[in-house]
């Protein structure tokens, strides 16, 4: 006789089916949650990496800011000691030229030609004085026009007054004071 299994074996198999997909599912979601978890992990390290990384550039950035503006405070500090430097030499190399300027106008000065002031203002000079004619203001000029520390002689100003006892000239001019040690240096 044949034999016939009468128990619902399609259902069974249907059961036994269904529970390994679902353990199949839940092996998967599971290994989906740790992959998602390292990958979250190693992102967040990444991530805390780089801005460790950012604050320690920060850090140096401003440690090399300050650095830089303690280098353009001695270099200003270094340019005006250059420019104290150059004044001094300046004033050293024209220290001779007020002793030149005073003997250069005293060689200059023609009998009968008298200084009642002088103006200096860098190297111009404003020369104020009387003389006994005007041909001596002249020869004033041109003894000024010839002299080695002085140069570019101008009139301003002659003015003759008559008096019973003598006839006197007024007269304001300009001159420039010039060091010919420096005009050599120069060329």
């Amino acid at each position: 006789m044949a034999r016939i299994n009468l128990l619902p074996w399609r259902e069974t198999r249907r059961r036994e089916q269904q529970k390994e997909f679902f353990t199949l599912m839940g092996m998967a979601a599971a290994l989906c949650a740790v992959v998602v978890l390292l990958t979250h992990f190693e992102i967040n390290g990444r991530i805390s990496h780089q801005e460790e990384r950012n604050q320690y550039l920060t850090n140096e950035i401003k440690i090399l800011d300050g650095r830089i503006e303690e280098i353009k405070k001695l270099d200003s500090t270094r340019r005006a000691l250059i420019e104290r430097m150059d004044v001094i030499q300046n004033l050293q190399a024209a220290r001779p030229g007020v002793v030149h300027l005073f003997d250069e106008l005293v060689k200059t000065l023609p009998e009968g030609v008298h200084l009642s002031s002088l103006k200096q203002s860098e190297s111009s000079l404003q020369l104020s004085g009387q003389a006994e004619s005007n041909a001596r203001v002249s020869s004033y000029m041109r003894k000024i026009e010839d002299s080695e520390w002085l140069a570019s002689p101008s009139l301003g100003v002659i003015e003759t007054k008559d008096t019973e006892l003598s006839r006197i000239s007024s007269f304001n001019l300009t001159a420039q004071q010039i060091n010919p040690n420096i005009e050599e240096q120069d060329k």
